[in-house]
């Protein structure tokens, strides 16, 4: 498939595919065109039995802008009587969002400088996120009137607690790459110079590791936001047997009684 605002690239004999937001002139704001990019390449590598890890990053000095507001301006001229937001966040944002936390492959973003707004969420939904320690984050929304969304209202307070969530909705404040790792907002920050091997090896260790149990975790882990604790038991132990019958949990048994390292493939 060929992308306009994105752009693609492959590496470890397809395990690993990457997205590059490719619109550097606007630091990657996002457009309808790049919203329905993103979704279509999520909703491939899905279908990929090949593909066992998917990477998000930006081109350019920023991962991403958020929303590009040249074209909110278009689509917003009779917000009132046309309800022009509402259906941009259910028809664009909503399903992009949705191909990314309901995708059965690994999803990290490689925050590689500012992410703002919707572009922050879009690494903060990300199933982890690494940044380099220049980026920072901010939920710039507020800043033009408006809410979270993105999933923001859903995953910020679950990330950061209630008082954190509203006291960076509420402010737009910048946080560091290191400000937003002690909080829990992301997964680790890398120096500058060193950020591409470190997050490289990174994601050569997850697509040689058994990509069925890591979709089976990311699935239980989306089912506890809903479940009870009595539910979220009894679903482990359905989960648990379902990985228990994957090829990989019987190779990572094999390799342990040999003492060798495991041959996952996958499946």
């Amino acid at each position: 498939m060929t992308y306009k605002e994105i752009e693609i690239e492959t590496r470890f004999d397809g395990k690993l595919k990457i997205a590059k937001l490719n619109q550097p002139e606007s630091y990657n704001s996002l457009t309808k065109l790049m919203l329905t990019e993103i979704r279509e390449f999520m909703e491939a590598c899905d279908q990929d039995e090949n593909v066992r890890c998917i990477a998000l990053t930006g081109e350019g000095k920023a991962f991403c802008a958020g929303q590009n507001l040249k074209e909110a301006i278009e689509f917003s001229k009779d917000v009132k009587n046309d309800k022009t937001v509402e259906k941009m966040v259910l028809n664009y944002y909503n399903p992009m969002v949705h191909s990314i936390v309901s995708n059965s492959k690994p999803v990290i973003a490689l925050v590689n400088g500012a992410a703002v707004g919707a572009g922050a969420m879009l690494a903060l939904i990300a199933d982890f996120a690494l940044a380099k320690s220049s980026a920072y984050f901010s939920q710039g929304f507020v800043k033009i009137g408006l809410i979270p969304d993105t999933a923001g209202t859903y995953f910020l307070p679950k990330l950061l607690g209630r008082q954190m969530a509203q006291y960076l909705a509420f402010t737009g404040k910048k946080i560091s790459a290191n400000e937003a790792k002690q909080l829990g907002m992301i997964a680790d920050c890398f120096d500058d110079e060193e950020f591409d091997a470190k997050a490289e090896a990174v994601l050569a260790e997850i697509t040689q590791l058994p990509t069925k149990a890591i979709e089976l975790t990311k699935k239980a882990f989306n089912l506890s936001y809903s479940n009870s604790y009595e539910e979220q038991m009894k679903l482990e132990s359905r989960i648990q047997q379902e990985a228990a019958e994957t090829e990989d949990f019987m190779e990572g048994i094999r390799a342990f009684l040999e003492k060798r390292q495991p041959v996952y493939k996958g499946k």
